[in-house]
């Protein structure tokens, strides 16, 4: 999976329409193998942005859990200080 998709579930507040959408693009480029679509690809890549979406803003409104809600100024400093570690 690509280290750029981040985990969206079980945030106080919870992900935005417009952070799902990153995931859900950057998943297709993913599969797509691209960036950016050629002009005869562009719709279908677009449908797939927008289908991938909807799936998970449905996955997401759908999961339950006990755990916490998990603070994103505190999983930005773990990304943060991992990132530290990785590239010292």
């Amino acid at each position: 999976m690509c280290r750029n998709i981040k985990t969206l579930a079980n945030f106080d507040p919870p992900a935005t329409p417009e952070e799902i959408r990153a995931s859900a693009l950057q998943f297709v480029r993913k599969l797509s193998g691209t960036t950016q679509p050629s002009r005869a690809n562009q719709a279908v890549f677009d449908a797939a942005v927008e289908e991938v979406a909807a799936a998970a803003n449905r996955l997401i409104s759908a999961l339950t859990t006990s755990a916490p809600p998990r603070n994103r100024e505190d999983e930005a400093r773990k990304a943060r200080e991992r990132a530290a570690r990785r590239f010292a």
